[in-house]
């Protein structure tokens, strides 16, 4: 068997600039050189969001920011509306209501598109899924965020970003969402443990004090210092930097480009084998994974099994789609060679079904 290489939808094959930056020697997260990094990240960030406004780093995953999100910005029996299409969407729900807060869902088929139309009035904020991991769904994130301010034009929209960050267009301010939660092991192309919460001006303008370790306000203050409330992972803070670093030089929308095509091109093999998409019709396709329904009685290891016997560590399904799907992804760092090498492997073993 030869050495396994990710096609996750995280984690992912690091970038080269992370592993250069997680080879260097120890740095002190109360030092200068700390601090820049912690700047650059926070300013990056932001900047590939498409605000004007902060970018808060947190060590956890990006979980971790969904949570300091809701109990940051709204006060407990505010009613938040929750649109449930996959296991993400649905841990927004999860979230919401642990914190307190009286959830409005919607419930729609795993592989739908999430409807503006369906917003509800009345609510104090809104918490959206941009791209959904479990199903290869990337939802209408603008359309839904004008949707919520135009039926509840107080309401906070939030949405979760883990798999669209570095993967898919975001211009926030531009589309009235007010914050995003983001993870570094996927689209930032480095290791599990870092979450940003990337806040926009009526975020910060609505910022409260909240628990203790996942206090959004405590942390933006300290931050805004050039510190940390509490010891962060600072060599993930380097790695994610140096990434965001290297892609700017490259090009952003380069990048983008690429990494659509480069998912693109795994639909195009499994379109071409006669398999289904999970994606619905009408929905569109994440740049983040690419997701099939397996064939009609086949194992559910029938495509990650053969695929890992070639070194390709690919996913399965979640929730009801667990042992009806499989997911693959090139949302890591891959040579072009490696791609191809991945891409021939792949229709080979779907020829095989």
């Amino acid at each position: 068997m030869r050495p396994e290489k990710l096609l996750t939808p995280g984690p992912v094959c690091l970038h080269p600039a992370a592993r250069e930056a997680l080879a260097a020697p120890q740095m002190h997260h109360r030092s200068r050189p700390a601090e820049k990094v912690l700047a650059a990240l926070r300013r990056e960030a932001a900047r590939v969001a498409g605000t004007a406004g902060e970018t808060v780093v947190l060590t956890g995953s990006g979980t971790a920011a969904m949570t300091a999100l809701v109990s940051g910005l709204f006060e407990p029996g505010s009613r938040l509306w929750v649109p449930v299409a996959g296991k993400f969407s649905e841990r927004w729900a999860e979230i919401a209501a642990a914190a307190g807060m009286e959830v409005v869902r919607t419930e729609y088929g795993w592989g739908r598109r999430v409807e503006p139309e369906d917003a509800p009035a009345g609510v104090q904020g809104a918490l959206l899924t941009h791209s959904e991991t479990s199903t290869g769904v990337l939802q209408p994130l603008p359309e839904l965020a004008a949707a919520v301010r135009a039926a509840s034009p107080g309401a906070l929209v939030v949405a979760d970003a883990v798999t669209s960050f570095l993967l898919s267009e975001l211009a926030i301010d531009d589309w009235g969402v007010d914050a995003l939660a983001v993870g570094s092991q996927k689209g930032l192309m480095s290791p599990p443990g870092l979450a940003l919460a990337v806040l926009g001006p009526r975020a910060l303008a609505a910022l409260r004090p909240a628990g203790y370790y996942l206090n959004l306000q405590r942390e933006l203050r300290a931050q805004q210092k050039g510190q940390t409330a509490y010891t962060p992972a600072i060599n993930l803070v380097a790695a994610a930097e140096a990434v965001l670093e290297r892609v700017a030089a490259d090009g952003l929308q380069e990048h983008l480009r690429a990494k659509r095509a480069q998912n693109e091109s795994f639909y195009e093999i499994g379109l071409e084998a006669g398999l289904r998409p999970v994606p619905e019709d009408g929905a569109e396709r994440s740049p983040a994974t690419a997701a099939f329904y397996l064939p009609e009685g086949a194992a559910a290891d029938a495509v990650s099994g053969p695929m890992l016997e070639r070194g390709w560590r690919i996913a399965g399904g979640q929730g009801p789609l667990k042992g009806r799907i499989f997911r693959i992804s090139a949302m890591g760092y891959l040579e072009e060679a490696e791609l191809e090498r991945a891409r021939a492997d792949f229709a080979a073993v779907l020829a095989r079904l």
